[in-house]
């Protein structure tokens, strides 16, 4: 009992810092937008964020290791084995060590190809050379400095690292907005970027001494200590096949923009990503707080617990997914006219799609916490599967429907393999009981989850006959607050009615305050 409420508690506080932080940085990034959009330009805007997204292909010589030494540092961290966690940590240290010279090595010879990436831009080769290698600097640190922090997230105090890194990251941007609107200069808002990169590794590593005193990592060690555990390597294998499907669809989309459609359609497209990205980003925030927690209850055995909680994820998915996106269709675009001006609107059919995406992801991550929890990485050819459908779906999609089409290739390949190859695979390896279950679930959720769409557009079509005229912020701010008590409500009362997870989920809370 202690070990679940110690359980709970973490996976809360986690949760709590997130939701802070959250709503700080999603506030500033509209500001920041904004401001970076009119100073400097949709076009530098555009730059920056390919030059990331294409450094993020380098991130793929990472190789899954940092979540394979995440799952191997469960058992140590439940048995507060401080000489084992020490020895893993430095294993970590030594192969991460090794990627980050692999990174730089790549990133060189990338970096000569940048003229033939950029061909056309009314940018100096100067600006985009010295942007390209300030992100791999800041990128870079991450593998030489910042590699311990992978046993905060293990031992369910990611809120340590959150809280360090979205400080930094706020007061930067602040810095970086100022810097915009009063120079405009390229170099000192990428200058900025970099700079904060290196504060925040000094900042986290102090703070991680302090929070484990004992650790004592030893880099020169762990070729040595590498060997006394081939779990790593195992698994770490595994996990990088399955990383290729993830930063494919993320990374390359904007190039498929750029290559179909045209730079500044990758900052328009941006805009939207940006709020979409800010609001998965806190959820799998939110929902990776209780990842550890996962990993520590399936290492407990109780089957009929571990279900429970699962049925408990899976409808609060269900629940906050059904309502993001009811609430994003119905304001997404009159927010856009608001902030940016109606120009930067994109057609109705890519908000569609793009929410689409976004609900496939949000309500199936309960399946993959319990496929990590459990070590399920075997199924190395799933995501070279949705790799392929993927890339060649947006090859044909962007080249037919631009736009339109690159995003359909998401959907596509998302629902061969995460709807429904990863609940058979999870059920059969994992639960052992049948996927039949889960479908009966799932379809109940979403019949439950789309009746909840449409009695709640019909009361909003009867009470407005015509679309809601936002002329100024108060009125769009007392629109999305009126509605969104109104889906809550219905949606909530729905699935406590129809769903067993969610009724559980509510004793649970109920059972939390009472005791307090």
């Amino acid at each position: 009992m202690p070990q679940q409420e110690s359980r709970v508690k973490k996976s809360l506080l986690n949760a709590r810092v997130n939701l802070i932080f959250y709503f700080l940085t999603l506030i500033l990034s509209f500001f920041s937008r904004k401001i970076f959009l009119d100073t400097l330009g949709a076009d530098f805007v555009g730059l920056t964020g390919t030059l990331q997204n294409l450094l993020g292909f380098l991130n793929l010589a990472e190789l899954g290791i940092g979540s394979a030494i995440g799952y191997v540092l469960y058992k140590p961290l439940f048995e507060h084995d401080e000489g084992k966690i020490n020895e893993i940590i430095s294993v970590f240290g030594y192969l991460y060590r090794w990627i980050g010279f692999i990174i730089l090595g790549a990133g060189i010879v990338l970096a000569c190809f940048l003229p033939l990436i950029f061909p056309n831009t009314e940018f100096e080769m100067g600006v985009i050379f010295f942007a390209y290698f300030s992100f791999l600097a800041s990128s870079l640190i991450g593998y030489f400095a910042n590699y311990k922090q992978t046993l905060l997230g293990a031992d369910q105090k990611n809120y340590v690292v959150t809280a360090y890194f979205q400080t930094a990251t706020i007061i930067k941007t602040l810095i970086q907005m100022a810097s915009a609107y009063y120079t405009g200069s390229y170099y000192l808002w990428v200058i900025i970027e970099l700079t904060f990169g290196i504060v925040y590794s000094f900042i986290l590593n102090w703070k991680i001494r302090q929070v484990y005193p004992w650790l004592r990592s030893e880099v020169h060690q762990g070729k040595q200590l590498f060997k006394k555990y081939p779990e790593v390597m195992k698994y770490t294998k595994q996990l990088f096949v399955h990383q290729i499907a993830s930063f494919v669809q993320f990374q390359t989309i904007p190039f498929f923009i750029y290559a179909f459609v045209s730079l500044e359609i990758v900052a328009y497209y941006g805009n939207y990503t940006i709020i979409s990205d800010k609001i998965s980003f806190f959820l799998i925030s939110l929902w990776g707080s209780v990842s550890a927690s996962v990993g520590n209850l399936i290492s407990e055995g109780d089957r009929n617990k571990i279900m429970k909680v699962f049925w408990e994820l899976t409808s609060l998915r269900f629940f906050v997914g059904g309502t993001c996106v009811f609430l994003m269709y119905n304001l997404f675009s009159p927010f856009i006219a608001l902030w940016l001006g109606r120009e930067y609107i994109l057609h109705n059919t890519v908000l569609l799609l793009l929410l689409i995406n976004f609900f496939i992801g949000v309500t199936h991550q309960a399946i993959k916490q319990f496929l990590y929890g459990y070590g399920l990485f075997s199924d190395t050819w799933s995501p070279i599967v949705e790799t392929c459908i993927f890339v060649l779906v947006a090859l044909l999609g962007g080249y037919l429907w631009g736009l339109k089409g690159i995003l359909l290739s998401g959907i596509i390949s998302q629902t061969t393999i995460l709807c429904i190859w990863k609940p058979y695979f999870l059920f059969t390896k994992g639960f052992k009981i049948s996927v039949a279950i889960y479908w009966g679930n799932w379809l109940k959720y979403m019949f439950l989850t789309i009746l909840s769409w449409f009695i709640v557009y019909y009361i909003v079509s009867f009470i407005f006959d015509e679309q809601y005229p936002f002329i100024n912020w108060g009125q769009l701010i007392l629109y999305a607050i009126c509605l969104a008590i109104l889906f809550i409500s219905i949606h909530f009362f729905l699935l406590c009615i129809g769903s067993q997870g969610m009724r559980d989920f509510l004793k649970r809370i109920l059972r939390k305050y009472i005791a307090r």
